[in-house]
């Protein structure tokens, strides 16, 4: 059954309660209008065109676009069909990437530096200014002499102490500041030292604006040969502040999406709301089973995540589009990824910050020259090596002994670093640190409350901690399999090293 929703601003198809196609705007607050130097740039569609593709065919040193996605978890790409097709089927996924730690501001620190938490210093939510801003990867391509720009949500609690701060290394700035950053209408947006306030107006709904300033950026930048660096980062489809408790979403997604998805429910995979937690560490253990209330809200919470990525997956589509226009796709690499996952009742946990699949393992697809097209590689790989990527395809000279690795010839050879290990680390919920090393995951909670073994390849959803001992009056009886300890010991001692590697070491 085909089902046709109008509105105002397009009209979108739904086929089986997928989104199959949507006629956009011909123009209006979600693209911008074109600027001067854009007209003067396509007049005629001939010669001034050719020309600018001429001049960027000269340029040595690729273009950098980031698109950093705000709580999207793996299991919400199926939404993603432009990111899919223009970025996945034209460039390499990495299956297994996973984010050192699963928190906002630690996890975009490390974007910012390639370094795990214990070197970089952001430990906690809202702690912007313990970045140590000045040394970041925004500064070493300016000083490699990149346009750079920011556009969207930046670290949590920027913008609380000064709302016009703008951090070294921006050549443009557009972040969303401090206490409006989790809205989608109604916020503030420091526009090059500028605040800015956007009424609720429909034209105003978050991904308008942001993607406004984006396709600004590119309609600028990309007619000339001169390369640029920008890191987007959309909101979506983290929770929304302040909305109110009626809301039948959260986050409300843009206008033309609403209801896209009718009364979908979130998936119930074998761990959602999970029946027998008495083999996890006492923290997940005491959680209850969710109430109805709860899984009412997570519901809810699944029918705006899903809806409100649609309108990112639209700007990663106009984004590929401008910089094919001028000739730049050939020299621009793409790297669309999210900061962390969501539990989504996952082990009866809602939100994240805690050591699972859910929280942790979030997309990574990279388009650009020399990764391979329509490729999967199955190597361990995690947020701390996006900026090692990024300064060794660009030539940027990085300030920092950064603790992960370029990610290109890992895209061009699947066998290379197989075995590689990766740190989980979470200084909240009482401290927990982990390792993924080829199929296991092991965590050891710091307060005493326990350690986790899990085969992954055999339990993908985490339901069985194979370190676990019943107590003898349990209907299990017996204790762990002596392979299964011989296991968890040798990650147990890696694990040790690993949480204060620095550069090589953690290698």
């Amino acid at each position: 059954m085909r089902l046709r929703r109008r509105q105002a601003a397009g009209v979108l198809v739904v086929l089986c309660g997928a989104v199959v196609a949507w006629t956009a705007p011909s123009a209006g607050a979600a693209t911008g209008n074109c600027s001067s130097h854009c007209s003067t740039a396509t007049g005629g569609k001939g010669s001034r065109l050719a020309e600018l593709r001429r001049q960027n065919a000269r340029q040595k040193r690729p273009n950098v676009i980031v698109i950093d996605t705000d709580d999207m978890n793996l299991s919400d790409m199926w939404v993603m069909r432009n990111t899919l097709s223009l970025l996945g089927g034209r460039g390499t996924t990495f299956a297994n990437n996973y984010v050192s730690y699963p928190l906002c501001c630690p996890s975009r620190a490390t974007f910012l530096t390639g370094q795990y938490a214990h070197n970089h210093g952001v430990l906690t939510d809202q702690r912007f200014t313990d970045l140590a801003s000045s040394n970041t990867l925004a500064v070493w391509l300016k000083r490699a002499k990149y346009r750079t720009a920011m556009v969207g949500k930046y670290l949590n609690g920027y913008g609380v102490v000064d709302r016009r701060q703008i951090p070294p290394g921006w050549s443009q700035w557009f972040a969303l500041t401090g206490g409006t950053e989790q809205k989608r209408y109604a916020f503030d947006l420091n526009e090059n030292g500028r605040l800015r306030y956007y009424p609720r107006k429909p034209r105003n709904y978050i991904d308008y604006v942001l993607d406004a300033k984006v396709n600004g950026l590119l309609k600028r930048w990309a007619i000339s040969p001169k390369p640029f660096f920008i890191y987007y980062n959309p909101n979506n489809p983290h929770g929304e502040h302040a909305l109110p408790s009626w809301s039948t979403r959260d986050p409300e997604p843009a206008p033309q999406y609403l209801g896209a998805f009718g009364d979908a429910t979130a998936p119930r995979p074998p761990n959602f709301n999970e029946a027998d937690v008495s083999d996890k560490p006492e923290p997940v253990r005491t959680l209850p089973p969710l109430s109805d209330a709860e899984l009412a809200d997570i519901d809810r919470r699944y029918r705006g995540r899903i809806e409100s990525l649609l309108s990112v997956d639209d700007e990663v589509k106009r984004i590929v589009n401008l910089v094919r226009k001028y000739g730049d796709k050939r020299k621009t690499v793409f790297i669309f990824t999210s900061d962390n996952g969501l539990e989504l009742g996952a082990h009866r946990i809602e939100f994240k910050d805690y050591p699972y699949e859910e929280s942790e393992h979030v997309p990574l697809i990279i388009r650009g020259p020399g990764f391979p097209q329509n490729a999967t590689r199955d190597q361990l790989v995690a947020n701390i090596d996006l900026a090692p990527t990024i300064t060794a395809l660009t030539g940027a000279t990085p300030g920092r002994v950064m603790d992960g690795i370029p990610l290109l010839p890992l895209a061009k050879n699947p066998s290379l670093d197989a075995n590689r290990d990766l740190l989980i680390e979470i200084y909240d919920i009482g401290g927990v640190f982990g390792i993924r090393s080829g199929p296991w995951a092991y965590n050891k909670w710091n307060n005493g409350n326990g350690e986790e073994l899990y085969n992954l390849k055999t339990d993908p959803y985490e339901l069985n901690n194979l370190l676990y001992d019943p107590p003898p009056a349990g209907p299990a009886g017996g204790e762990p399999n002596p392979q299964n300890v011989a296991v968890a010991q040798q990650l147990a001692a890696r694990l040790a090293q690993l949480r204060t590697c620095s550069g090589a070491t953690c290698r």
